[in-house]
């Protein structure tokens, strides 16, 4: 199968989503497909033994003017008029000429005759689904990944709320989920989820997991991770509605519950904690607490793998539909996951029902209790704590990949 691929980026320094679908885009070129890549990353990016083009923006176009005099006129004014625009045209000038940008990229690669051709996007943008929108006569080839939720008034709470321009964007997510041949989720809960909005969804999807990339050597850890501890590791972003107060609470119980531990289990925060910084800040002067920035995606990974427990952290909530991107990175790590999150989630809907060390994210008691329990093991034997599960490391390859989409009827 050849396959033309549409990436919005594949830089993975950008976002956790561009990490997700370089790993998707290597696991496809070892299923032995054959690949293009169109990336809009705004720099050249190659990817090895893959064949990748950056998409370059189109300059003195219509919309190219327009969305500089806008971006001019909101730096000298300080007024934010990009909501109002939307909620009359639906997108920004900025999001039409890039999405024109990249639809003239898409036709001028048709000489590399793909049997399909997937469009991978991250956030709430989408360009390269908007841009296939643009081309008809390629529909019957089109595969959209639909990553989250959207719009964003159909996300769950507490990451709902309604854009000024909400119905151009949910009439948008319709044409996509009707004009598309096939629908591809990273979790079964979303594509369930999408499918109560959308009825297109029925028939035509399918479930690709975030990847698991295999081939990262280790790097040298940094000089705040203390190795061979009972260290537990918050790798990724903090977004808002990721609270970690409930966590360190449960965390701080089991210290003053086994004051053995005190010096040897550290609680590790690894990511951007801009949005939790007020409460992380009543902790700065606990040293079993160590929060760290930004710190690049490679040396992220061998933390994973080097950390006694991972932890996953999601909002409180009745329902969490997304696979986080990390997911795959802990799987791999083959570390218990410290789970906090909600009871209908697709992490806990992988990990099965029985799965010891989940709680509600809310949950002190239970965070602590498990806590408790993954130390006890860390202390009767620090090299046999593995996460031990085959079935989702399989689930996460090359090998799963291939069989989902060779099921696919591609004409």
């Amino acid at each position: 199968m050849r396959i033309l691929i549409i990436s919005e980026s594949i830089n993975v320094e950008d976002s956790s989503a561009s990490k997700g679908r370089v790993a998707l885009i290597t696991n496809l070129h070892k299923a032995g497909y054959v690949l293009k890549v169109l990336h809009y990353s705004h720099k050249e990016i190659q990817l090895p033994g893959i064949d990748c083009t950056l998409i370059k923006e189109q300059k003195w176009t219509f919309f190219y003017f327009l969305s500089r005099l806008i971006r001019v006129f909101q730096r000298y004014t300080k007024q934010y008029i990009n909501h109002r625009l939307e909620s009359w045209f639906g997108f920004s000038f900025t999001h039409t000429n890039d999405t024109r940008s990249i639809a003239k990229a898409i036709r001028s690669a048709q000489d590399f005759a793909p049997d399909l051709i997937l469009t991978l996007s991250k956030g709430g943008s989408f360009r390269p689904h908007r841009a296939m929108l643009q081309l008809p006569q390629l529909q019957s080839k089109w595969m959209a990944y639909i990553h989250d939720p959207y719009p964003f008034h159909f996300y769950p709470r507490p990451f709902n709320y309604v854009e000024q321009s909400y119905r151009h964007k949910e009439a948008f997510m319709r044409q996509i989920t009707e004009k598309a041949q096939f629908l591809s989720f990273p979790s079964l809960l979303l594509q369930e989820w999408m499918q109560s909005y959308f009825p297109a969804v029925k028939g035509k999807s399918c479930v690709i997991p975030h990847q698991i990339k295999t081939d990262t050597e280790l790097q040298p850890t940094p000089s705040f991770f203390v190795e061979h501890q009972f260290s537990l590791l918050h790798a990724g972003n903090l977004l808002q509605q990721r609270n970690p107060d409930f966590l360190i609470q449960g965390f701080l119980q089991f210290l003053a519950n086994n004051p053995q531990a005190k010096g040897e289990a550290k609680l590790y925060f690894v990511g951007n904690y801009k949005k939790q910084e007020s409460i992380l800040k009543q902790y700065q002067d606990n040293p079993a607490l160590v929060v760290s920035d930004y710190i690049p995606y490679k040396i992220v990974q061998s933390l994973e793998k080097k950390a006694a427990v991972n932890i996953i952290l999601e909002a409180i909530s009745e329902i969490s539909p997304f696979l986080p991107g990390k997911f795959p990175n802990c799987v791999v790590s083959n570390k218990p996951i410290l789970v906090l999150g909600p009871y209908y989630s697709e992490v806990r809907r992988l990990l099965g029902k029985d799965y010891p060390y989940w709680s509600e994210a809310n949950d002190v008691a239970a965070i602590e209790a498990n806590i408790t329990k993954l130390y006890r093991l860390w202390k009767e034997n620090p090299q046999e704590l593995p996460l031990n599960r085959p079935d989702l490391t399989h689930y996460c390859d090359e090998k799963s990949l291939k069989k989902v989409l060779d099921g696919l009827s591609i004409a």
